[in-house]
């Protein structure tokens, strides 16, 4: 059997090392590093959420590469559509999916495609709440709960700092308008 040469990217390093890790323990994959990531077929891009970083790691690994893309990311702003299909991506999975990554990645690499806008809307209405990180649940479930920050922070080893920051990219990243919305949100969706 021939194994699919997929490279590695993410938004922060233990991230990637979970990715990686993930990837080297599929048979049907060879990982390469990345100073080969241009001899890959499939690139597989883990983040959080397309922001501008991803947005130039995106660009640059297209313009590096012919590789699909295939990218697991929590929240993709449907806005984006066009730049993920001019950047080679050929899948969006939630980041709550690693079971379909390597049929993802077979896909991608025989040139099979679905639509993004359908896996980008899927992503945006999971009803499993997939587009809350879990730290973001974490300190959802202590605020319903009516902690402060201060007391948030105690109970997860945060510092309030952290937390504060936490509660800010949830809420600008859906479009939330203060802190009890972003309860009632994470009460609609499930996740608490």
């Amino acid at each position: 059997m021939d194994q699919v040469r997929v490279a590695a990217w993410a938004s922060d390093p233990i991230a990637l090392t979970g990715l990686i890790n993930h990837l080297r323990s599929r048979p049907e994959l060879l990982v390469l590093p990345r100073a080969r990531r241009g001899e890959a077929a499939v690139l597989v891009f883990a983040a959080n959420q397309v922001d501008r970083d991803v947005i130039t790691a995106l660009r640059a690994a297209a313009a590096e590469s012919p590789a699909a893309i295939v990218l697991v990311a929590g929240y993709v702003d449907p806005a984006h559509l066009g730049l993920l299909a001019d950047c080679h991506v050929s899948a969006v999975l939630p980041r709550t999916a690693l079971d379909r990554l390597t049929d993802s990645v077979l896909s991608a690499a025989r040139g099979r495609t679905t639509s993004l806008r359908d896996q980008v809307e899927a992503l945006a209405h999971d009803g499993t709440g997939a587009s809350l990180t879990p730290r973001e649940v974490d300190v959802l479930r202590l605020m319903a709960e009516g902690w402060d920050t201060a007391e948030i922070a105690g109970k997860l080893c945060y510092s309030e700092r952290t937390v504060k920051n936490v509660i800010y990219a949830m809420t600008n990243r859906l479009n939330l308008r203060n802190r009890p919305h972003a309860v009632a949100y994470a009460v609609r969706a499930g996740v608490i």
